[in-house]
């Protein structure tokens, strides 16, 4: 079987959330991959991330990461760093997931779909947030393929990948490498809207198998009492108790 890997976005300030993420995908897994986090200062020390990053003012009298290549507001420290997962897997299929997330479905059938002759698969959204703000006050941003980056499986040994070079992924603003400029629109397979299913916005017939709080996690304040946030909390105190994984 082709090698398959996993893939979370690490934030400090939403390790309750990553914790979930984690522990909840363990939890369903019937075959076991491996889960890595994705930690910005780690691709630092590296020498894989030398996109510039600056603290700036918000309106909100807030201080807000700013990517100074696409000069714009980065809400999470795993905005531009997830492109770098085909540098780190080198071979098969590579999962990203942002942090955000709570998985009830087993993560494997997703890697099941997948068909090599695509370089990349997600859900394609048509996602127009109508808020300025999401999070803990992160400011919201507009850009073609909205959401589309936020669970991605990348073929790390697909021709045209190869475009997507250390150089490009470090000097391409953000919103040119969120809506996969260097792919043909015939490279991108399209994984079913439960893969990543949007709280507040996808369609509320679909049973996730991958629910993503992407306006904010239960633990801030606003988002305590939104769909699924029950779960949420449960699984959360799982993994405090260390009663949920399997421990792959």
């Amino acid at each position: 079987m082709q090698r398959r890997s996993i893939f979370i976005g690490w934030d400090p300030r939403e390790a309750d959330a990553f914790a979930v993420a984690r522990e909840s995908m363990r939890r369903n897994m019937t075959i076991p991959i491996p889960i890595y986090g994705l930690l910005l200062d780690d691709l630092k020390a590296r020498g894989l991330y030398t996109r510039p990053m600056e603290m700036r003012p918000s309106a909100a009298d807030k201080p807000v990461m700013w990517d100074v290549v696409s000069d714009a507001p980065m809400a999470t420290q795993h905005a531009c760093a997830r492109f770098l997962i085909r540098e780190l897997a080198r071979e098969g299929w590579a999962l990203f997931v942002d942090g955000d997330i709570l998985v009830r479905g087993n993560i494997c059938r997703l890697f099941d779909q997948l068909d090599d002759s695509k370089a990349l698969y997600c859900v394609q959204h048509r996602h127009e947030p109508d808020a300025s703000v999401k999070m803990d006050g992160q400011m919201q941003t507009r850009y073609a393929r909205k959401n589309w980056s936020s669970v991605m499986a990348i073929n790390c040994d697909h021709v045209a990948n190869r475009a997507l070079t250390l150089d490009v992924i470090n000097n391409t603003p953000g919103r040119d490498l969120h809506r996969f400029f260097w792919l043909a629109d015939c490279d991108i397979g399209e994984l079913g809207p439960e893969w990543n299913f949007l709280v507040g916005h996808t369609q509320a017939n679909v049973d996730p198998q991958i629910v993503h709080f992407t306006d904010g996690t239960p633990s801030m304040a606003g988002y305590e009492n939104q769909a699924f946030a029950t779960e949420w909390r449960t699984a959360l105190n799982g993994w405090a108790r260390g009663t949920m994984g399997f421990g792959w």
